[in-house]
């Protein structure tokens, strides 16, 4: 049987590739909270705002993500020049986040 912590652990650093993913799609622009969440969010992943959140603001202290418009309504998602360099596979992707490998 499978580790409930381990799958939980897999999807959260799944999520946050999804989030970047999503991101540096909107790039150069910010992408809405909500978006986010429906574009992350599947079947194969149930999320609430909540999860999205704590996932946003993981990647912010790392410094991959910036967020804005912080209590006046959607925070609004937008990546930093590393955020980007990662999704765009020009830097190392540290543990803690689920990029797949680059295969091209």
């Amino acid at each position: 049987m499978t580790d409930p912590h381990q799958f939980e652990k897999i999807q959260r650093e799944n999520m946050r590739w999804r989030i970047l993913q999503t991101a540096e799609v909107s790039h150069p622009w910010p992408v809405r909270e909500d978006l986010l969440l429906s574009t992350v969010a599947g079947p194969d992943m149930p999320i609430t705002s909540t999860d999205l959140r704590r996932e946003v603001a993981y990647l912010e202290r790392r410094e991959l993500v910036t967020v804005k418009n912080r209590g006046l309504g959607p925070y609004l998602v937008e990546l930093t020049r590393y955020g980007l360099d990662l999704a765009q596979y020009t830097i190392d992707c540290q543990p803690g986040i689920a990029r797949p490998e680059k295969y091209w």
